[in-house]
């Protein structure tokens, strides 16, 4: 990541007491891009949501959409996916950095960190027992990790977040394969989950969901690695101030567009050309555990630096009036994170799953994506409408209160 060009301390002072961060303290493009990268979890989301990918290709191809669906799921893979995650992570790591460096002033500010990631965890563990692809869960742990990290220079912190992010998996592999407890084949995992997830039994359904859960955190067993690379990467931009004053490093932002965007896309490209075997057709050799890691390398390798360019372009997009004026609009979605991406959850099993609406996946990705446009339209009236009159989201204000110990007022005084 390349250095800001003006210097600033490892760790900054912040001038606030054993309080949540007010509203004038707050770094709009941060609300911004997060609400932004929400957009993206939620697409991601909604094919799970929707059980869309729990279906066998042989099923999917008899979907009226799947027409489309080829091309929407080309565009995602080059666009979205992992991306969003990517943005949405980093994020998590610069409000940890923001917390970190008012933990680094004391003792007693060290316990609100820790009472802070502990309440995210105990959120994190509900969340779990209604979806399976629950992430706070891992936020909260790998906070954790991220204190005695606090010392570190934001350059050695954002190398240290790529080389975790992409050499961990590929090096532990060989020792993971072997230690890990054998699971069911992915065909046979995913045709009980959509059987469960499609039936009108709550408790059939939060079993399946227990079950996904520990098979996806077996298959999937990098995430950790995944997430700890980008929340240190999320500490790195946090820690120098480029985010808090962005239009005195200018040049950072231009060299990590740059870099971001010129890296992913070449990686993202090589990966898929890799995947429709446009690149090595008949060649054996991708299939052995060197071409196997290469392959891996690569394919984290795209998300994480076009999340980044992504990352780039957003903040310099926002420092233009004219653009500045519309992006604002994602802002109080960001601002509700935490209540927003729950109510995601609600919505997606309440319109999909057999104990709502029952929808499942027979609209195809075209489905998705237009479930995905009238849920946030409605999250961008509603968090706008919420934080009108009142300070914080309902969760985030739970969170709050939790964390500190006292209540907190939620709702705004009306001026006189």
């Amino acid at each position: 990541m390349p250095e800001p060009t003006r210097k600033a301390p490892t760790i900054q002072a912040w001038p606030v007491g054993f309080a949540p961060v007010a509203k004038d303290q707050r770094i709009e493009v941060i609300d911004a891009l997060r609400g932004f990268a929400l957009l993206g979890v939620l697409i991601v989301n909604l094919r799970d949501f929707s059980l869309f990918e729990l279906l066998p290709e042989t099923a999917r191809a008899t979907l009226p959409t799947a027409g489309w669906d080829h091309f929407i799921e080309l565009a995602m893979t080059a666009l979205v996916d992992g991306k969003a995650m990517t943005v949405f992570t980093i994020l998590f790591g610069v409000g940890f950095a923001l917390q970190m460096q008012r933990a680094a002033e004391g003792t007693g500010r060290k316990i609100i960190y820790f009472r802070r990631l502990f309440v995210l965890l105990l959120i994190g563990l509900v969340h779990a027992f209604v979806w399976w692809g629950d992430i706070l869960l891992l936020y909260a742990l790998m906070g954790l990790l991220l204190l005695p990290f606090a010392s570190l220079r934001a350059r050695t912190l954002a190398l240290l977040g790529v080389a975790i992010a992409l050499f961990s998996s590929p090096l532990l592999r060989p020792w993971m394969n072997e230690w890990l407890p054998k699971i069911a084949p992915a065909p046979e995992a995913s045709a009980a989950a959509l059987t469960a997830f499609s039936a009108l039994q709550w408790d059939g359904m939060l079993s399946a969901n227990a079950s996904h859960f520990f098979w996806s955190r077996i298959s999937a067993w990098g995430l950790p690695f995944f997430t700890l690379g980008r929340l240190l990467l999320g500490v790195a931009l946090g820690y120098p101030g480029v985010l808090r004053a962005p239009e005195s490093n200018q040049r950072f932002w231009r060299r990590l567009r740059w870099a971001g965007l010129s890296l992913g896309i070449l990686l993202t490209a090589f990966v898929m050309l890799r995947d429709q075997e446009v690149i090595g057709a008949g060649s054996t050799w991708w299939k052995t555990e060197p071409g196997r890691s290469i392959l891996r390398i690569a394919r984290s390798g795209g998300s994480l630096f076009l999340g980044l360019g992504y990352v780039a372009i957003f903040v310099e997009l926002f420092q233009t009036a004219g653009w500045r004026r519309w992006l604002e609009y994602f802002s109080p979605v960001g601002r509700m994170a935490l209540t927003n991406y729950l109510t995601q959850t609600v919505l997606g099993i309440g319109l999909f799953y057999g104990v709502g609406f029952g929808i499942g996946p027979r609209f195809g990705l075209g489905g998705v994506l237009a479930a995905g446009a009238v849920i946030f339209v409605v999250q961008l009236w509603w968090s706008s409408w919420w934080l009108e009159r009142f300070r914080f989201g309902p969760v985030e204000w739970v969170w709050r209160c939790l964390t500190y110990g006292r209540r907190f007022p939620l709702r705004r005084v009306a001026p006189a």
